[in-house]
């Protein structure tokens, strides 16, 4: 652990590592090896005992069907998992979702957050500030107004050149597995992001297993 930032709340005896991936019948899982190498960094960082060696294995035979699945994936301290799935919509292209900025904050110096796990206080916090009828998603800022991620997604603003700008870990967030790729692939890049920086730009949100979603701020 960096000695910038400090884990705090919670023994890891009491957590649980969670990845949460989509599986399609004709391509099977999305970027699995990326799920799999952030587990074992979260697990490594936090103390976790290794999952099983037949992990994806066991993963693969979990989902079957003809449709889409949610899978999610959850590992305890001691490294034993539960597998469980659901079935997935895919968001159509035109999908536009509502969005609203928290009164919670995320403390930018508490490195557990930038791991996926059960401890999801300050985000179930943020999330029931607003209906489910009224936004989509909902998005935090840290102690310092700047922009951190949304409740299960991260943050990307359009530049006036068409790539994207996504919060730095450094603001207070989860490195998500969909942010990963856009970052390698050219198409976006780590930047702070204020509230201010959002007026007139398009904005997306996104994660692995919906992808990049359109937004709009609403009753700014």
């Amino acid at each position: 652990m960096s000695a910038k930032g400090k884990v705090r709340g919670g023994k890891p005896a009491d957590l649980s590592l969670i990845e949460t991936m989509r599986w399609e019948p004709d391509t099977g899982f999305a970027r699995i090896d990326q799920h799999m190498r952030r587990l074992k960094r979260s697990a490594d960082a936090l103390g976790f005992r290794s999952g099983p060696d037949d992990l994806i294995q066991r993963l693969k035979l979990a989902a079957e069907g003809e449709t889409p699945l949610r899978v999610r994936l959850e590992m305890t301290f001691r490294g034993n998992i539960d597998i469980t799935t659901s079935a997935f919509n895919p968001l159509s292209d035109d999908t536009i979702w509502r969005i609203k900025i928290a009164q919670t904050r995320m403390p930018s110096d508490d490195l557990m957050y930038r791991h996926k796990t059960t401890r999801r206080e300050v985000y179930e916090a943020a999330r029931a500030e607003y209906s489910v009828e009224d936004v989509d998603e909902v998005l935090l800022l840290n102690e310092r107004d700047e922009l951190c991620e949304g409740t299960i997604t991260n943050i990307f603003v359009e530049q006036g050149d068409g790539t994207l700008t996504t919060p730095p870990i450094s603001s207070g967030l989860l490195a998500g597995i969909l942010r990963g790729d856009l970052i390698r692939e050219g198409r976006a890049k780590s930047g702070l992001v204020s509230q201010a920086d959002l007026a007139g730009r398009q904005i997306f949100v996104g994660n692995s297993l919906r992808g990049l979603i359109r937004a709009e701020l609403v009753g700014a």
